[in-house]
C-alpha cells in the first residue's frame, strides 16, 4: 500500500484504515515506518524485509497469512515494489493462493508527468539506471533510440552526474523536465534543454529526490516551441 512521498497529508483515508486494522505492517526501514505511524498515532508490530533478508523472512510471513493474520506492505515512501523490496514476497504469496489487494495512492510518477507540461499520454518508463558506469552508458545509448517521453529515476546524490551523462549521450539540446522534491517544501519543476538543466543543477547544487522526464520524441519545431514556452 502506498504511503506519502514527502507530505503526510497525501495519505488516503483507506490507507489509514488499512494501517489501523492490519495485524502486522511489513516495512523497508523501521525508522521511516515508526515516524509515519507516530504521525497518525498508530501502534502496530512492525516486521522488516529488505534486499538482504526477504527470501529468509517470506516463509514466516506466509505462515502468518495462512493463520488468518492480515499484513500491510509499505515502503519507505510512495508505492511499494517500484525499486523496493517485496517482489519475492508478492510472488510467493500469489503462488500460495493468498489474496492480495493493491491500494492506489502516493507516487512520484504521476505528479511528475501531470506537472511536466509535456503531452505524455504515452511514455516509456525506464526507472532506475545502473550505478555501474559502463552498464549505465549502454542503458542511455539504448534509451537514445526510443522516440517517446522517457522517465528516469536515480538516487539524489547521482542527480548531477545523471544529467551530465544524459547531456553527453542523449544530447544537450533535448528538452527535459526535472520534477524535483515533489510534495516537499522545496518542490520545483525545471523545464529546459538538458545542457542548460545540467548547468543549473550544478550551480544550485541540487541533491534531492527527483523524476527526470526526457522528451525524446523529436517533435516538430512549432510543437517544441509551444512546450518550451510553458
Amino acid at each position: 500500500m502506498p504511503v506519502p512521498i514527502g507530505n503526510y497529508e497525501d495519505i488516503t483515508l483507506r490507507a489509514l484504515t488499512v494501517l489501523k486494522s492490519a495485524d502486522y505492517i511489513v516495512c523497508e526501514e523501521y525508522k521511516e515506518a515508526v515516524r509515519l505511524l507516530a504521525a497518525f498515532e498508530i501502534k502496530k508490530e512492525l516486521l522488516s524485509i529488505n534486499e538482504h533478508n526477504e527470501r529468509e523472512e517470506t516463509p514466516r510471513l506466509i505462515r502468518l497469512l495462512r493463520e488468518g493474520k492480515s499484513i500491510a506492505l509499505i515502503s519507505d515512501c510512495g508505492t511499494p515494489l517500484f525499486s523496493d523490496p517485496g517482489h519475492y514476497l508478492l510472488s510467493q504469496v500469489l503462488e500460495a493462493g493468498i489474496k492480495v489487494t493493491p491500494l492506489p495512492g502516493a507516487s512520484s510518477l504521476m505528479p511528475a508527468l501531470s506537472g511536466s507540461g509535456l503531452h505524455a499520454e504515452k511514455f516509456f518508463y525506464f526507472g532506475w539506471l545502473s550505478p555501474k558506469k559502463e552498464i549505465r552508458k549502454n542503458e542511455l545509448l539504448r534509451l537514445k533510440k526510443i522516440r517517446e517521453v522517457i522517465v528516469i529515476l536515480d538516487t539524489p546524490y547521482r542527480l548531477q552526474s545523471l544529467l551530465r551523462d544524459c547531456t553527453e549521450i542523449i544530447g544537450g539540446d533535448i528538452y527535459a523536465v526535472l520534477a524535483y522534491e515533489i510534495s516537499k517544501p522545496g518542490e520545483q519543476f525545471m523545464r529546459m534543454p538538458l545542457q542548460r538543466m545540467t548547468a543549473v543543477a550544478q550551480k544550485d547544487a541540487l541533491k534531492g529526490e527527483f523524476v527526470l522526464l526526457i522528451d525524446n520524441r523529436r517533435m516538430q519545431k512549432d510543437e517544441y516551441e509551444i512546450t518550451k514556452s510553458r
